[in-house]
């Protein structure tokens, strides 16, 4: 399943591009008994009642009533619906914005893109319904719980050229995070390791073998038990600097994963992650002028010492 779409087929609805399913190229029967398989998160009944309301679409732009036959190879395109969605009280401000690029300074919490139980409280779909950007994708992606600057294309025909700056690592990335002071270790350093999925399934973790992801760390105030650091990312790996940091001791304040899971209840926003996406630098590679974007968030005072 995945996002990429022909907006002939069927439009951007409510923020929210509509999704897409491939048919195997072995298989017989009803469509319907084929989508009940595939995607369960959603009834008989519902998938019913979107055939029903010409819902379901093939990339011919075919509707698929609920008689429509299995056809092997086909894709079809649907609309993700959520029956409840928790509501996400913080709001994005976007600090630019042209014909090529929109840049976002995230609150804690919200998510980027749609996933699990997020849909319209996302911040691609709450920037696409309200600019009226129908090709709007982000080029790169920050998690949920950290705050600071996602940049987004805004038309597809220059989304690649934007995306091969973060691919090349051609982008200059600067993050700050309240954690533990040790002054047993020393600043500036550089950490690097390898990273990978530890099994669970959205944690990572470091095991032995050749570096795949390296930060650079520097503090930038502390007392004696918080600091407020510095950190460059050097590659980009998921949860790399929250890795990296409890990886030395140094868990950010407000992690619920790292080093130990303790999600906290939905709606509970009393401890965001410290951590803030604080500046992106480039050299833009339509016109070649440099370029930064600051955010204009702030984390938390460092704690007081005992």
């Amino acid at each position: 399943m995945h996002n990429s779409h022909d907006p002939k087929v069927l439009p951007v609805r409510d923020g929210v591009s509509p999704s897409c399913v491939v048919l195997p190229s072995q298989g017989q029967g009803l469509l319907i008994d084929f989508l009940c398989e595939r995607l369960p998160a959603v009834g008989r009944d519902d998938w019913m009642r979107r055939m029903v309301a010409g819902e379901v679409v093939s990339e011919q732009g075919h509707k698929a009533g609920p008689h429509a036959l299995f056809t092997p190879g086909l894709r079809y395109y649907y609309y993700r619906e959520l029956a409840a969605e928790p509501a996400i009280p913080f709001e994005a401000e976007v600090i630019y914005r042209d014909e090529h690029l929109l840049v976002a300074d995230k609150p804690h919490f919200l998510p980027v893109v749609p996933a699990g139980q997020y849909l319209q409280n996302t911040l691609l779909v709450r920037l696409k319904r309200e600019f009226d950007l129908p090709e709007l994708s982000p080029i790169h992606r920050i998690d949920r719980d950290t705050a600071g600057l996602v940049v987004f294309s805004v038309q597809r025909a220059t989304r690649g050229i934007y995306q091969g700056l973060f691919r090349d690592r051609a982008i200059h990335k600067v993050y700050e995070a309240v954690a533990p002071y040790r002054a047993d270790l020393a600043f500036p350093r550089e950490h690097a390791s390898r990273m990978e999925e530890s099994g669970h399934f959205f944690r990572m973790h470091e095991v032995a073998g050749v570096p795949n992801s390296r930060t650079a760390m520097e503090i930038i105030e502390h007392n004696r038990q918080w600091a407020r650091y510095r950190l460059l990312p050097v590659s980009g790996k998921r949860h790399q600097l929250r890795v990296h940091m409890a990886a030395l001791g140094l868990p950010l304040k407000g992690d619920a994963f790292y080093p130990v899971v303790n999600d906290p209840e939905p709606g509970d926003y009393s401890n965001p992650l410290q951590l803030l996406a604080r500046s992106l630098a480039f050299d833009d590679p339509l016109t070649g002028l440099p370029r930064e974007f600051i955010s204009r968030r702030s984390l938390q005072a460092l704690p007081v010492s005992a």
